[in-house]
């Protein structure tokens, strides 16, 4: 098996087992500071096409990576993921059905879901 399946499975475990009563729970470990800009380089995107593919809006990015704001702890995890895994993450966010009408805004950010795709295959 792979480590990422064997990954997911131990989570699911604990997970089964904290619903179970048999473990007390935890608390996940959210970095402190978040490269920004080094994980969009990595994956050969435009501050526009991360900031489309990912939800954030491309002012957030831009601060972020001018260093003129911190990402909360909720998008330090999420960018940490996206660090970690972006295919990962683009199947998740990914529509389920090929007849959900799309707006022009999300039809312009399909074309940067296949980039990241493309990028994270290369990473």
């Amino acid at each position: 098996m792979s480590v990422v399946f064997d990954d997911l499975m131990k989570g699911l475990h604990e997970v089964d087992a904290f619903l179970g009563g048999k473990m007390a729970g935890y608390k996940v470990s959210v970095p402190v500071n978040v490269d920004v800009k080094s994980i969009r380089k990595r994956l050969n995107m435009t501050q526009a096409a991360f900031s489309n593919a990912f939800g954030f809006s491309i002012d957030a990015v831009k601060h972020w990576e001018g260093g003129r704001r911190t990402p909360e702890a909720s998008a330090r995890a999420f960018l940490t993921v996206i660090s970690k895994d972006p295919q990962a993450v683009v199947r998740a966010l990914a529509p389920t059905s090929k007849n959900v009408r799309h707006s022009a805004k999300e039809r312009v950010g399909a074309k940067s879901v296949r980039q990241t795709k493309l990028a994270a295959k290369k990473a």
